[in-house]
């Protein structure tokens, strides 16, 4: 009987990232009421994007981690759109996402 290769598909890249300072996840829900919160459950708070479709998750610690990529870059795209939003939202961030 032959042997097949599998066949390898990347469909959900993680990326971690951080911003260097603390975010107030409050302060974030009351400016962007789409964004989930509820501290009781998750000490995170949770901003999803449609383009590229990605859930990056908020912590206070300034870290973030985002889902759902389907490619490094992409994940990366997110991760600076999402701090762009923010900024828009006059959520004073210094430095832009590193992600790592």
């Amino acid at each position: 009987m032959p042997q097949t290769k599998p066949i390898i598909a990347i469909v959900n890249v993680v990326a971690s990232a951080s911003i260097d300072q603390k975010l107030d996840l409050i302060d974030i829900t009351t400016k962007f009421p789409d964004v989930e919160y509820h501290p009781e459950q998750f000490p995170g708070a949770v901003f999803r994007l449609k383009n590229p479709k990605t859930a990056t998750l908020l912590f206070s610690s300034g870290k973030m981690v985002c889902t759902g990529a389907k490619s490094q870059e992409l994940a990366e795209t997110a991760v600076s759109n999402v701090v762009k939003i923010l900024r828009k939202g006059k959520i004073k961030i210094k430095k832009d996402a590193v992600v790592t």
